[in-house]
């Protein structure tokens, strides 16, 4: 906690409590450590230099999480937020935030208590277990927002197999993104570094929908045994964090220390006291024998409050009467989702096309959608239509709404994608939803601008469209330091090694346009080399090289010639950086002259520049200082005045 006065420490505390459930419902993300510790800061009257030196980052670092903060804010609160009135606009609005999830988080108190209880007893991590649609991860996040953590951190596990997660990239970002540490490029070191973490700080941890990670036993499929790793650091009795994992399916890692919490349907009290907030006049015999079928449901519960509201004008006894025969004693969330989705498709078909389209998105990374997402899938509705169809799918609770933002519900998600690999709009909808995610990025200033234009690549490999996939990974776009670089360079500059070391080794099985080719091995060459696969670096530079240097003899046009020569002069530069690696000194050098003659007093004369400076590392490393000195000089006087962020890591 921060170094406040007395009197503010539980008016602060009250105050990120409440916070944090606005800008989770408005985001669907909690607030980021920095997050809370800007808003403490600043409420206590720091500036940003002083948040800086505390936080132990750079000032410009704090100043532009705490813009986009400030934005969020203002959007969410529906007033203008800034760093000077962050602490009057809060004590005005405050009051009126509420702490819990109610009416929606009902009946659940018992619920809590078991996991405390099982808390108390020494349980690391503990397995919330039950079908969709119980609400199980809505349990977890109150339990967590109730627990006095440091931080909370939430892994999102992939509601698809193909799109899962690896335990590796969630251990590195869990270090970077949170605990302000480097990674390593092993996993044994990186869980090392994390048990430190976790034993300094107390963390809660919300692993979420886990069974896409699992096999028909209930234990992690080959391809996902890391997170066994992953699990026995987070199992530890060593560590202060607490972690609670939500699954449909049973968790069975013998070797692993779990605790289960097999979560029971909602009982018929909690459904009565979430009617009456809905202003519907329960008649106790009917509503216990619609809870009965739905076995205490509590998605079902909500859903079929939506239907009595809209479509039976609050008649609960019409609503059973017409639905008793077809949910007779069904427990399961999917029949009743496909019941709903049945009847949209009846009633209206235009909201129908467009509820199965939205099964599309992913709703990892990016859990929610603009307006503008949802409307790239009514390309065949007019304009003036548009909202009329999505209304539609909100009044029927088909669709989550909230802060102008959309997104399907996990089980509402699996019907609807199903539902739409059926159809003939899967191919469209999928190109039509990456062409969103591509033109809404201009340009990458931040993480969530490169997260957001990777979406893309996501659609194209499900409709197995390789070739458009690699053009994702390879459009180019200005990013935050000022360089015009491809999607797959700007992700791994800010350390997103793992998605696009997969990404470029899946595309590389199947067929597609060979320029594509050369350049994809060139950034593969890259990350083989930041991961210490010096070899595999140079193999694939090496290819680059096989690819461009016939290709610049075949091209028919300048943009085609500068830019296989591109690729030839960067390769070579590459594999003389890779050398000085390897300790091969005489061979780098003489790639970074061979770099140096092909690109001097061209339309390539940076990458001279930069082979300059590493001729110069190699010949001071040889012992050669004079002709060391003489080429840091002279590259010394050649760097450019302006954008020297481009040139200061080499």
């Amino acid at each position: 906690m921060v170094d406040v006065q007395s009197s503010d420490v539980i008016e602060i505390e009250v105050v990120i409590d409440r916070l944090n459930y606005l800008f989770t419902t408005a985001t669907g993300k909690s607030l980021s450590e920095l997050q809370r510790v800007i808003v403490e800061q600043v409420w206590a009257g720091r500036k940003y230099s002083e948040i800086a030196d505390y936080y132990s980052c750079t000032e410009g670092h704090v100043k532009d999480i705490s813009s986009d903060l400030w934005k969020i804010l203002s959007q969410v609160l529906f007033t203008k937020v800034s760093k000077n009135n962050l602490r009057i606009v809060l004590q005005q609005q405050i009051p009126e935030i509420p702490t819990t999830l109610e009416p929606s988080f009902v009946g659940r108190a018992g619920a809590i208590d078991h996991l405390q209880q099982l808390a108390s007893r020494g349980a690391k991590v503990m397995v919330i277990q039950g079908e969709g649609g119980l609400g199980k991860t809505t349990l977890a996040q109150q339990y967590l927002q109730q627990g006095k953590f440091d931080r909370v951190l939430e892994l999102l596990v992939a509601k698809e197999t193909q799109y899962l997660v690896s335990a590796e990239q969630v251990v590195e970002e869990w270090l970077r993104q949170d605990f302000n540490q480097e990674p390593s490029s092993e996993l044994g070191v990186n869980l090392s570094r994390l048990k430190r973490q976790l034993q300094e700080w107390r963390v809660g941890i919300l692993i979420d929908n886990l069974e896409p990670a699992l096999d028909q036993q209930g234990q992690f499929s080959a391809a996902q045994r890391s997170y066994v790793e992953l699990l026995r650091i987070l199992a530890d009795q060593q560590v202060r964090s607490t972690t609670i994992i939500t699954t449909r399916d049973r968790l069975c890692e013998t070797s692993l220390d779990l605790q289960h919490y097999r979560l029971p349907g909602l009982a018929i009290d909690a459904w009565q006291q979430f009617f009456g907030s809905q202003q519907l006049v329960a008649d106790a015999p009917t509503l216990a024998m619609i809870h009965h079928a739905y076995g205490g449901n509590a998605k079902a519960m909500r859903l079929c409050c939506g239907s009595i509201q809209e479509d039976y004008a609050g008649d609960l006894t019409a609503y059973w009467q017409a639905h008793q025969d077809d949910l007779l004693v069904t427990t399961d969330l999917k029949n009743l989702v496909a019941n709903q989705v049945d009847r949209l498709q009846a009633l209206d078909l235009t909201a129908y096309q467009l509820f199965c389209r939205l099964g599309c998105y992913r709703y990892q990374e990016m859990p929610t959608l603009p307006v503008a997402g949802v409307n790239a899938l009514l390309w065949d509705i007019p304009a003036t239509e548009q909202l009329t169809t999505i209304i539609a799918l909100r009044n029927r609770s088909l669709v989550e709404y909230q802060q102008g933002r959309y997104w399907l519900h996990p089980a509402l998600r699996a019907e609807a994608i199903v539902r739409l690999r059926r159809s003939p709009d899967w191919e469209v909808a999928n190109r039509q939803a990456a062409n969103f995610w591509t033109e809404s990025v201009v340009q990458i200033q931040q993480l969530t601008d490169a997260l957001q234009a990777w979406e893309a690549y996501y659609h194209y490999v499900a409709i197995a469209d390789y070739g458009a996939a690699s053009a994702v990974i390879l459009k180019s776009r200005n990013n935050q330091w000022q360089q015009y670089l491809p999607l797959g360079s700007t992700l791994y500059r800010m350390g997103l090694v793992q998605p696009v070391l997969v990404a470029i080794n899946q595309i590389l099985q199947h067929s597609y346009a060979e320029q594509n080719l050369s350049e994809l091995y060139n950034i593969l060459g890259d990350l083989y080399w930041i991961t210490g696969n010096i070899q595999g670096a140079i193999t694939c530079q090496e290819k680059t090289l096989a690819l461009a240097l016939p290709a610049v003899i075949a091209a028919t046009t300048p943009p085609q010639v500068y830019y296989f020569k591109m690729l030839e002069v960067d390769s070579l530069l590459s594999i003389g950086l890779y050398k000085i690696d390897l300790w091969e000194l005489e061979e780098a050098a003489e790639l970074f002259q061979q770099t140096i003659h092909l690109s001097q007093n061209t339309a390539h004369q940076s990458w001279a520049e930069k082979a300059t400076i590493g001729l110069a590392l190699v010949q001071a490393h040889l012992g050669l200082t004079p002709i060391a000195t003489t080429l840091a000089n002279l590259a010394y006087q050649n760097l450019p005045t302006t954008n020297l962020p481009r040139f200061a890591y080499f």
